[in-house]
């Protein structure tokens, strides 16, 4: 079947390139209209406590999306008519301020100094913004950007789905620059690499067509994250780029064989289906462990990137054919000596002093694995921006003038009684960090009377069966402060309220901080065995995937335990992320050398000069992916401002070149000492099988040189 569709293909290029060409226009509509989420707090596990209490502040209580407006050095009729031209805003559902809080008809100066200390401080005071969607929705993202354009220099608009906001409009504002430098470092990453001016052009359209049915496609999922959308093009032009490059030399291989072209790429074509079909997989398998993570968002950027990988082998199979076809002069016409040194020399010299090197390897193993261990992470989003920005600094402000670091939401049923409440509300006030403490109950316990308070906030603290406690915190979230304050919380809630839930950013922060470490954990565990398997199905052997993946697993070990030896904070998902990308994406440059010897070994060679031609054969290809991948990834961690997508994209460019330090320099001598040792635990190691069983899947740019 694959024959034919190959022979079909070749016979109509012009045809082919024009639907695939086509088949782009629907791929920009789905990429337009693929939501894109903000919220990185949205996908913690939804069983949490957390993310229920998270849900009934969304309905019944419409207190998801609350922002804190602080108005610095106004007069109190400045004030009083923002509020009247803030609740008129499309979104804004309801606004606080003391004076509509407590009803205009109570005196001020009568209200009790806890409670109106809450709302003033020195000449700043402070009101409430509520939204009638969630603080992520494109609707309330909306409704922020007209609330602040009604306020001057001296407002400042804080809370968590403003930070959601500016990480939008950054992202939004970046996200073209990321793809534009990621491609032209990976033009002239491809230009020093092979052999015509032309084909890396030629090569990147075809991806490029790739990367667009991938992103278009994405509006099948109705919504991907952030981090998904902003390395999702570049990661999947770094990892598949070696596909291209495969199909192309292969029909250069073939080309002398065939009186017409065609043919030879349509032989080139049924080559890379049966090679790269089988490559393929340790990369999307690395991919898809993340989808097996309590968070959700390794779902959204497993299959997402799984897709990509798959979309990309597809694109080479039936589309870059045609480009190579229709391009085939100008390619011939532009080219140039491939830049890339020659490595025998090297090779000679790693053989000859293998010992050493094997010695070296085994020297850097414990050091990489304590510091990787060991590196510190955080997991606040607002702590990876530039501190410049509005929400920041209005955040900053509010836990400097009003000590207002967290707001923790609690959900209580509704029928505990007044004397329950003014216990849990004095314990509350006596914790460390708690500053402030609003419930329908403790307004009550100020001295007014029942009717002075206006139904709107008696709908805001009691809906449903359910009544709503606000605690302010002088703790910053998702610090070990935070985490035990929470818990003294929950050990006085239980006494009353065994059900009572705890939300707000600070709950779900820490839900994402112990959710983070099984995943870690899982992940690992699940993109190690899955290639193993590959690996070992490939080769069938038992030693030979044992060898290969603690070959790149080291690699990703240094790569991680950088971070401890400069000091550097990592956001969370990097790690989780980087160690199943970076086995998946970089243990092919293994695979590509030991097949390389195992097909040497079988054609008679001793063990030194198979490893030494595996090792002459391969470098280039694995200087090449490499490069690409590093180039890529690199280009965007130097623009990307959001400090998440930077780390991400420094350690995948940084895993890529140590992944490939160690293949180059380090794998040739482990290969030629553990060769006794696959002999007996492999099949057919030296002699090939049957013909019917002959084809082992061959890792991408196996044949190029």
């Amino acid at each position: 079947m694959i024959e034919k569709i190959a022979r079909w293909l070749t016979r109509k290029p012009a045809l082919v390139l024009t639907v695939a060409v086509l088949l782009m226009i629907p791929s920009a509509l789905g990429y337009v209209a693929t939501r894109v989420n903000y919220d990185i707090l949205s996908y913690i596990p939804a069983e949490l406590p957390a993310s229920r209490g998270e849900k009934l502040l969304e309905d019944p209580f419409n207190m998801a999306a609350t922002n804190m407006l602080i108005v610095e050095g106004m007069p109190a009729g400045y004030a009083n008519d923002l509020v009247r031209d803030i609740k008129d805003v499309e979104g804004v559902s309801n606004v606080l301020w003391l004076s509509n809080l407590v009803g205009i008809q109570f005196p001020v100066e009568m209200i009790p100094a806890q409670f109106r200390d809450m709302f003033f401080s020195g000449n700043a005071t402070m009101m409430l913004v509520q939204y009638d969607h969630p603080g992520a929705s494109n609707e309330t993202m909306t409704a922020i950007e007209n609330v602040r354009k009604l306020c001057n220099e001296k407002c400042f608009l804080a809370g968590f789905s403003v930070v959601t906001k500016d990480t939008r409009d950054i992202m939004e504002g970046e996200l073209p620059f990321f793809i534009g430098l990621a491609v032209l470092l990976a033009l002239v990453s491809l230009s020093l690499c092979l052999e015509s001016t032309v084909l890396p052009l030629v090569l990147m359209m075809s991806i490029g067509i790739a990367v667009v049915y991938n992103l278009g496609t994405n509006v099948l999922f109705g919504e991907i994250s952030f981090i998904t959308k902003a390395i999702a093009a570049v990661l999947q032009l770094g990892v598949t780029v070696d596909y291209s490059i495969f199909l192309y030399h292969r029909y250069v291989a073939e080309r002398p064989n065939y009186a017409d072209r065609r043919d030879a790429m349509a032989q080139a074509v049924v080559a890379a289906f049966r090679s790269l079909s089988g490559s393929s997989m340790t990369t999307i398998a690395g991919f898809l462990a993340l989808c097996f993570m309590r968070m959700t968002l390794g779902r959204d950027l497993g299959i997402v990137m799984a897709k990509g990988v798959v979309l990309g082998v597809t694109t080479v199979i039936l589309v870059l054919p045609s480009f190579l076809l229709l391009f085939d002069n100008w390619i011939e016409k532009h080219r140039h000596p491939v830049l890339i040194p020659d490595f025998n020399n090297v090779n000679v010299r790693i053989l000859r002093h293998y010992r050493f090197l094997l010695a070296a390897m085994a020297l850097m193993v414990l050091p990489s694995v304590y510091a990787s261990s060991r590196a510190e992470v955080y997991y606040q989003i607002d702590a990876s921006l530039p501190q410049d920005i509005a929400s920041i600094v209005s955040n900053n402000k509010l836990k400097a003038d009003f000590d207002m670091a967290t707001s923790h939401f609690i959900v209580l049923r509704d029928d505990l009684t007044a004397a329950q409440m003014s216990d849990i509300e004095k314990r509350m006030e006596t914790m460390p960090g708690i500053t402030s403490v609003v419930s329908y109950h403790k307004m009550l316990g100020t001295g007014l009377p029942d009717f002075f308070i206006p139904s709107s906030v008696k709908e805001m603290l009691k809906q449903g069966g359910y009544q709503l406690m606000m605690v302010n915190s002088s703790y910053s979230t998702a610090t070990d402060e935070i985490k035990k304050q929470m818990e003294d919380m929950r050990t006085v809630l239980q006494t009353y309220d065994p059900e009572a839930m705890i939300t707000g950013e600070g709950a779900l922060y820490q839900g994402l901080i112990d959710t983070s470490g099984p995943d870690i954990r899982l992940t690992n565990f699940l993109s190690v065995a899955a290639i193993f398997l590959i690996i070992a199905l490939t080769f069938q052997s038992v030693s030979i995937p044992l060898v290969l993946v603690a070959t790149i697993e080291l690699a990703i070990q240094i790569n991680q335990g950088i971070a401890y030896f400069t000091g550097t904070e990592n956001f969370f998902l990097a790690p989780v992320i980087i160690s199943s990308i970076q086995l998946g994406a970089t243990v092919d440059y293994a695979i590509l050398m030991t097949s390389r010897f195992q097909e040497e070994l079988r054609a008679g060679k001793s063990r030194t000069e198979a490893i030494r031609i595996a090792a002459d054969t391969s470098d280039a290809s694995i200087i090449t992916s490499a490069l690409v991948l590093f180039s890529a990834t690199l280009g965007v961690s130097f623009i990307a401002t959001i400090d998440l997508i930077g780390t991400i994209c420094i350690m995948l460019a940084r895993g890529a070149v140590i992944s490939a330090v160690i293949s180059l320099f380090f794998l040739p001598a482990l290969l030629y000492v553990c060769e006794p040792l696959f002999q007996v635990t492999s099949l057919h190691w030296r002699t090939p099988p049957e013909p019917e069983s002959a084809d082992v899947p061959v890792l991408p740019a196996a044949e190029e040189k």
